[in-house]
């Protein structure tokens, strides 16, 4: 007899895991109307300093999501983002976000370390920043994860890459999710999923119940990989994927992701920005 993947049977399990759940995420900063945050994964800006990210996004009309590694550039040069950044870098930090009207609403994708003391400094990092949420593939470390996420009020989602990589099937991140806290669940990274071979709407529709955020993209085709596009010029039913996500109150992060034209793009990830603003006024209105 055929085995049933675990992937067919995740609406009838997310009922569950719900109601096991003991925390509820906080909300985010910056919601629109229709009840998420937009946000630019600041990876897509990834030719530039953060300091100066933080800038497009704003011109762009977002918030964003900060990612380890990342030169902070102005002041601080080719210092990198992380947990050993001094406290004034932070500070500085903490004040050009301010600046500029941004607020920082993930950090990821990330590693979390299996030793307590360094992921403890790692969410101690997150929570200095005022930070809401991580993103991270660490899934074995889930239960050091859920713990710290209890201790601090952060979700973690865990995000996925293409196959064959550990998390590019939904089945294994949902598997590890039974049972676990609200704070815990998915990034859906649209594009990757595509790339192998999976429906994003289909997938997206299975798991909704533990979205926390997205990586959001729309590519050309299911099945191959093609670069990203402007949102609503690809294939992806991005308004089906939103549809699905609202329709069980999602009120994460849509980072948009975009990983094409890395030097020129900012002019693309406006017109996704623009593509979600009006998907909440219609949606909201």
């Amino acid at each position: 007899m055929k085995r049933r993947s675990l992937f067919t049977m995740i609406p009838a399990a997310s009922a569950l895991l719900a109601m096991r759940s003991q925390s509820a995420p906080a909300p985010l900063p910056g919601a629109t109307a229709a009840g998420f945050t937009i946000a630019v994964q600041c990876w897509s800006f990834r030719e530039f300093t953060c300091f100066e990210a933080i800038e497009m996004a704003a011109a762009a009309g977002a918030h964003v999501e900060l990612f380890p590694g990342h030169k902070v550039g102005g002041a601080h040069g080719d210092l990198k983002l992380g947990p050993d950044l001094p406290e004034d870098v932070l500070a500085s930090l903490a004040d050009h976000l301010k600046k500029h009207g941004v607020a920082a609403v993930n950090f990821g994708v990330t590693p979390v370390p299996g030793d307590e003391a360094a992921a403890r400094r790692l969410f101690e990092f997150v929570k200095r920043l005022g930070i809401p949420a991580i993103t991270t593939e660490s899934i074995r470390e889930i239960d050091l994860i859920e713990s710290l996420a209890r201790e601090s009020g952060i979700r973690v989602a865990f995000h996925n890459h293409p196959r064959p990589t550990a998390l590019w099937h939904p089945d294994t991140i949902a598997k590890a999710l039974d049972g676990r806290d609200a704070l815990l669940g998915f990034c859906a990274d649209t594009g990757h999923w595509a790339t192998s071979g999976l429906d994003p709407l289909e997938v997206v529709r299975g798991i909704a119940p533990r979205l926390r955020s997205f990586h959001l993209k729309d590519r050309a085709e299911i099945g191959k990989w093609s670069h990203d596009r402007p949102f609503g010029t690809g294939s992806t039913d991005l308004v089906g994927i939103l549809d699905a996500a609202r329709a069980v109150g999602f009120d994460g992060n849509v980072s948009i992701e975009y990983e094409h034209n890395w030097e020129s793009n900012l002019a693309e990830v406006a017109q996704c920005v623009g593509f979600l603003r009006a998907y909440s006024k219609v949606r909201a209105g």
